[in-house]
């Protein structure tokens, strides 16, 4: 029997991640496979591994937070977020406040900086992206893709915002530039306020049902009134008028 309670105080004191609100079962699945791969018997041999091999650490932490994502993702459903901003968002408050949580490698925030400047939208200031691995934020400052990453791209983007060198797709500075990236902890970490856009796609589904509600009214809290909450193609919101939201379209919420 493996020692979660040990392991998730462990993580929570020396790499400063709780790992209590995520769905418990999936979790310790996760975990037990890539502390087999490192040859660890227990959990605590884990720890000390994590701790002493920096190889290892960073393999946690990309297994442990799921960096899965490209641009555009769901197509149809970002289409129909795409025209709420130009119809509706941009008429409305002008200037944006855009925040894209849980942001992985980038790909959703690079997303609506190419919206906004192909849109003449303006700015209240730069996007800001965060997720809780430094490692994968490092590899979003970069904008290096693959062509399964930008599959969702269509043409004039692609001319227009990269260039490729063999099988790699190098994202334009023009892009770059709107975007700033920085490390948050969804469970543990004080959310901003006064944004105009929040998305937080495919990343609530990981967590306890208690977590993932208190995170919906933070969201909340976060957005002005008239806001939208941009969530993923995987995860609907049940009664979201408890949390002061309304839908708008699909996996789309206005904060009322």
């Amino acid at each position: 029997m493996l020692n979660f309670d040990f392991f998730y105080a462990w993580t929570k004191e020396h790499l400063n991640i709780n790992l209590e609100g995520y769905k418990e079962k999936q979790l310790q699945r996760r975990i037990g496979t890539i502390m087999k791969n490192t040859g660890a018997a227990t959990l605590e041999e884990y720890a000390v591994k994590i701790q002493s091999d920096p190889i290892v650490k960073k393999n946690f932490l990309n297994y442990i937070t799921i960096n899965v994502t490209d641009f555009f993702r769901n197509k149809e459903v970002f289409d129909e977020f795409e025209e709420l901003m130009v119809s509706y968002l941009e008429p409305k408050f002008g200037a944006l406040k855009i925040w894209s949580a849980a942001c992985s490698t980038g790909a959703e925030a690079y997303s609506l900086a190419m919206i906004m400047t192909n849109h003449n939208i303006k700015h209240a200031e730069k996007i800001t992206a965060t997720d809780i691995d430094e490692t994968i934020l490092a590899k979003a400052k970069k904008g290096i893709y693959s062509s399964v990453e930008i599959k969702n791209v269509d043409e004039k983007n692609r001319q227009n915002y990269f260039t490729q060198e063999d099988n790699a797709f190098y994202l334009s500075e023009q892009i770059k530039k709107k975007v700033a990236f920085k490390k948050h902890d969804l469970i543990g970490d004080r959310f901003g306020t006064g944004y105009n856009v929040i998305v937080c796609r495919n990343v609530t589904i990981y967590f306890k049902n208690e977590v993932k509600e208190e995170l919906y009214q933070k969201f909340s809290d976060a957005l002005v009134p008239g806001g939208l909450f941009f969530t993923g193609a995987t995860e609907t919101i049940y009664s979201p008028e408890k949390y002061g939201l309304i839908k708008r379209a699909s996996f789309i919420y206005e904060k009322i």
